[in-house]
């Protein structure tokens, strides 16, 4: 028997590089078989070997085995190591002297305020992160084969981008228990997420040119999907009651809102300016556009319904996902849309290319049947609320510092003094493999510098050493400053 080969010697996965490290062990593999350094049958490690070669977690690789082996590029049989199945893939030769130029569509697509914001993928406590330590991964990878052992012929065809019946049934009736949303599970559309979601709405329910009232400061992803539809943007400030709903253009097309837990600020929008923000959208015919952000997560006042409650059959898409409770990879989320709505979406969903996986559709649904879904919300918020807690009281303990308690959610918006303790911290922070997100990037006009700091991985030993750091750097940008 020929023995394993060492992974080390091609693939080096490290948390300072942008993808998730299954994915890194999955890509230099893959690229090793096709440039023939990894020959046809050779053998590579167990999952539990190579996660000790690596120093990762066995999950990890385990993803990444089950990657190679969806590409055809390992074979996998039960009891036995991984084998490579795959030969050298034949290079093309590419014309030179060719310029494909980006269109100006392209370029709208190309602009993603997300890029640069933050640290960068898989740094710690990034904003809007769940913490992968939390992940039931073994049971998720349970449930996946379970579901797949009892696929049946029509898997085999192009999914329907309505969505796996099952799982809107189970989703109408969480939104009606936890919500207060009452919908009919044929309003429901399962999308790839909520950036899904929103650039979905963008393009259906808006022309180029018109006009998208946001949260200021605001979720970058929908300001992405925004600028990629060639929307024009308008700021709603934010302040402790939520989006100012006196500050609405009245020529807003869309008005997009975080009503349950405002990211970044953490507030939620008030009664008053909600009713005041439905108000103008019957008025105006404006559509709005609630992400249900981290309501999953909000740790008084759990009975608060969604905006859409308030108005069932008024102008209001709204949209979550299974992001936080999971993990961002499975790429799930949902719409409720009024029901002459449901056709478009469908059939953009389908022109696109952007329907959901009916496999992870189908696992989701088992995970929530069984009350699994549940289950680890429960675990993970406890969690979340400790560490978020934690964090915002020994942040609130530093000089020139203002943090406002959070309610819920995962991450804290931490407000400094000087612009130049922004960029200060963030390179700080940065050199020790932090990664929080930069408090002004997230402003349309003239934001407070500050951090935007993820909560959810953020372990006593990790929260420590963050608030060193930031100390640190305080107490030098304190020493520069010139006397009064």
């Amino acid at each position: 028997m020929t023995k394993p080969l060492s992974l080390p010697l091609f693939c080096a996965p490290s948390p300072d590089r942008d993808d998730a490290l299954a994915v890194q062990i999955y890509r230099d593999l893959l690229a090793a078989i096709r440039a023939g350094r990894l020959d046809r049958g050779a053998r590579l490690p167990s999952s539990r070997a190579a996660a000790a070669e690596l120093g990762v977690a066995r999950s990890t690789v385990n993803t990444a085995y089950d990657l190679l082996r969806a590409e055809g590029a390992v074979e996998i049989r039960r009891g036995a190591a991984p084998v490579v199945a795959a030969g050298p893939t034949a290079r093309a030769e590419c014309p030179s002297g060719i310029a494909l130029r980006l269109s100006s569509r392209g370029t709208a697509l190309a602009v993603n305020p997300r890029i640069g914001a933050a640290g960068g993928a898989h740094s710690l406590m990034s904003p809007g992160e769940p913490s992968e330590d939390l992940f039931p991964a073994d049971e998720w990878g349970r449930t996946l084969r379970r579901v797949a052992r009892r696929r049946h012929g029509s898997w085999s065809a192009y999914a329907d981008p309505h969505g796996l019946s099952e799982l809107r049934r189970i989703l109408a009736e969480r939104l009606a228990a936890d919500r207060g949303l009452s919908v009919d599970p044929g309003w429901i559309v399962i999308t790839t997420g909520t950036q899904g979601s929103l650039s979905l709405a963008a393009q259906l329910l808006t022309e180029p040119g018109d006009v998208a009232a946001m949260e200021d400061p605001g979720y970058l992803g929908a300001r992405a999907a925004f600028l990629a539809a060639g929307l024009r943007l308008a700021p709603l400030p934010v302040d402790g009651d939520g989006a100012r709903s006196d500050a609405m253009p009245e020529a807003a097309r869309a008005i997009y809102l975080t009503p349950s837990n405002q990211y970044p600020m953490g507030v939620r929008l008030s009664r008053t300016r909600r009713m005041a923000i439905l108000a103008h959208a019957q008025r105006t015919g404006a559509a709005i556009l609630e992400d249900d952000y981290d309501s999953e997560f909000l740790w008084r006042g759990r009975e608060i319904a969604a905006l859409a409650a308030e108005a069932p059959e008024g102008p209001v898409v709204f949209m979550g996902s299974a992001s936080k409770v999971l993990i961002p990879a499975l790429r799930l989320g949902w719409m409720v849309v009024p029901g002459a709505l449901v056709d478009p979406v469908r059939a953009a969903q389908r022109t696109l290319g952007t329907v959901a996986n009916l496999h992870a559709q189908a696992a989701l649904a088992e995970t929530m049947r069984t009350g699994r879904y549940r289950a680890q919300l429960g675990r993970i918020a406890r969690v979340y609320e400790a560490r978020g807690r934690a964090l915002a009281e020994a942040l609130s303990e530093l000089p020139g510092v203002s943090v406002r308690p959070p309610d819920g959610g995962v991450q804290v918006a931490v407000q400094l003094e000087r612009p130049e303790d922004e960029d200060a911290a963030l390179s700080a922070l940065a050199a020790r493999g932090f990664g929080p997100g930069r408090l002004s990037a997230y402003a349309l006009e003239g934001g407070p510098p500050g951090l935007i700091v993820g909560f959810a991985d953020a372990t006593s030993e990790r929260t420590e050493q963050f608030v060193n750091i930031l100390r640190d750097v305080l107490r030098g940008s304190a020493r520069q400053m010139p006397p009064a």
